[in-house]
């Protein structure tokens, strides 16, 4: 595991806090299960352009997908 891959872990799963604890609070299942996603997908992605681009597509999916 190279630094930039562990970096960008950690931030997506800082991300993944906040947004879980939001879905957690207003009971929106859609920002809990990003959050969640964010927090435990850097653990199987090891390329450095997926995990960047997996972690934009979840930070981006609670915007376009309202339920």
């Amino acid at each position: 595991m190279n630094t930039s891959a562990l970096l960008w872990g950690l931030l997506f799963g800082s991300i993944g806090i906040g947004f879980s604890l939001y879905g957690k609070k207003q009971h929106a299942p859609v920002p809990l299960v990003c959050g969640l996603a964010l927090m435990f997908f850097p653990y199987f992605v090891t390329n450095t352009f997926a995990l960047i681009a997996i972690g934009i597509v979840l930070m981006a999916l609670p915007y376009f997908v309202k339920i």
